[in-house]
């Protein structure tokens, strides 16, 4: 948390496999602009709590979560951001709870349910998404990820980035998060409910709420088309590729 206490509030959802401190640039920024920010661990990450089963998991589970957040706080809407799976939380917040969203902010990731439907017919997608089916897996991702105190996690990070973005002396925050009992396993869980504990969408997969769609068109997972299409089902979004 940071920022004065009555300051609008802005949430931020970290996606896989990060935690509250890869918003560690942003934090400050937004205090600064005279935001209330509150960056948690999600659901199954880091210090947060891990129950065990998918259901857990679930879409709706976790879009509920961030609602539990904005009455914690004591406020009737927050300005949500979310990046990767945190963008995912994000959408469905939009759609499910327009009215406790005054803005939704989404960073290269479309609307789960244009995902659902482009994968489906569009092999190079599905090719790019072929980890998705590797997660699905019991207990076989987590041992490979953790081999080297989770030095694959940790190349797969860096082969997504500009060269220096995740030094040995940050990487060393990540290691000690996917280390706390159980995270690896609950943070997988994440991929796993959502393929097999798919949301409805009924009765709208609308937006209401005003949402930005920030997208890095250099994304090696997701291919750029998805975004246009998660734009009609936006009332009043916006997109910007960077």
């Amino acid at each position: 948390q940071a920022g004065p206490a009555d300051g609008p509030l802005v949430i931020l959802l970290h996606g896989f496999p990060e935690f509250w401190y890869g918003w560690r640039g942003q934090i400050a920024a937004l205090a600064e602009a005279g935001f209330c920010v509150w960056a948690p661990d999600q659901r199954g990450y880091n210090r947060s709590d891990k129950p065990h089963g998918l259901d857990a998991y679930r879409l709706d589970t976790l879009a509920a979560d961030v609602v539990g957040l904005i009455d914690a706080a004591g406020r009737e809407r927050a300005h949500i951001v979310g990046h990767d799976w945190g963008a995912a939380v994000t959408w469905r917040v939009a759609n499910r709870y327009p009215q406790r969203v005054a803005t939704a902010s989404t960073l290269n990731v479309p609307h789960p349910l244009v995902m659902a439907k482009y994968i489906q017919s569009h092999p190079s997608q599905m090719l790019r998404s072929f980890y998705i089916g590797f997660f699905q897996i019991p207990t076989l991702p987590e041992r490979l990820l953790g081999v080297d105190n989770w030095q694959p996690m940790v190349e797969a990070m860096r082969s997504t980035a500009p060269r220096g973005l995740f030094p040995d002396d940050l990487m060393r925050a990540y290691r000690e998060a996917w280390s706390q009992p159980g995270a690896m396993t609950t943070m997988l869980n994440w991929y796993r409910a959502f393929v097999q504990r798919p949301p409805s969408w009924s009765p709208s997969p609308r937006v209401k709420p005003p949402l930005l769609l920030l997208w890095g068109t250099r994304d090696t997972a997701l291919e750029r088309e998805l975004a246009p299409l998660s734009l009609e089902l936006c009332d009043h979004g916006r997109l910007h590729y960077i």
